[in-house]
């Protein structure tokens, strides 16, 4: 073999006896960890996400490595489906209320800026209507409320699930669309009696609620859109693992490093200053 090659004898047995080099070792470590992350992100990782996984738990990789990783194990994430949009008609604003957030999706600290939404969850039962309450300030979901008809109880009921678990009193914003949910007068009564700001969004202008549709369109994509629903409870047992036991520790997880790599930058300018 070696002379229909035109490989030495010495040179073929040294290399089946040579050890993995460290690149290749370190690839063998996060080749394991990318497909214990996207066999628990059920396949809906891509290589962009995944990188930022790694990074968060400490892993360095850039894109491009991941990218051919995931490649060469066959692995890739599961991409958003394009649609089309719809305009949207015009509706009235309760009066006094206006777009307080301004496409700022920044938050200092929490429970200062909440924005909420509904969407809509297929089943082969009927349809699922799913209302949160996201806190911009670590993009988690603070309230949420599942219902088979999209009403303002729905709404209210997601709305108190986040003030029930309110610590601070501050002036707090919460934003959302026009549609009529919000636009009721028992969802305007009962921000009004808690000391919530109501912030509407233009009309026909979804990307004032870009957080809250982000989050959705994560959902959907690494949820929704790759189960099906026999039943309406089996929709809301799913919905509910992926806030409580996914989407919310990880949003925690992430704040936390961010935190600690602010604090080491004070102190290291602290130091050097």
């Amino acid at each position: 073999m070696c002379r229909c090659l035109r490989v030495s004898t010495s040179g073929y047995y040294d290399w089946s006896k040579r050890l993995p080099s460290a690149r290749q070792r370190d690839n063998e470590r996060l080749l394991s960890r990318i497909h214990a992350l996207h066999q628990d992100s059920r396949g809906t990782l891509g290589a962009g996400r995944m990188q930022e996984a790694l990074v968060e738990e400490g892993l360095t990789a850039s894109r491009n490595r991941v990218a051919r990783l995931m490649a060469a194990a066959g692995l890739q994430g599961w991409p958003r489906p394009k649609r089309r949009g719809q305009r949207a008609q015009p509706t009235l604003t309760p009066p006094g209320v206006r777009n307080l957030l301004e496409r700022d999706f920044s938050a200092l600290e929490p429970e200062t800026k909440w924005v909420t939404d509904i969407t809509e969850i297929k089943t082969q039962q009927a349809k699922l209507y799913l209302c949160v309450v996201l806190d911009l300030f670590d993009q988690r979901i603070v309230g949420w409320s599942m219902h088979h008809r999209q009403d303002r109880q729905m709404v209210i009921r997601a709305v108190q699930m986040a003030v029930w678990q309110r610590q601070e009193q501050h002036p707090l914003i919460l934003h959302s669309d026009r549609g009529s949910q919000f636009r009721s007068g028992d969802y305007q009564d009962y921000l009004a009696a808690n000391g919530l700001l109501c912030s509407m969004s233009a009309v026909g202008h979804c990307g004032d609620n870009a957080a809250c549709e982000g989050f959705f369109g994560l959902l959907k994509r690494e949820r929704i859109y790759r189960t099906t629903y026999p039943t309406l409870d089996a929709a809301r047992s799913d919905v509910f693992e992926y806030i409580e036991r996914r989407h919310n520790p990880r949003m925690r997880r992430r704040r936390v490093k961010q935190d600690q790599k602010f604090s080491a930058l004070s102190k290291q300018s602290v130091i050097s200053g």
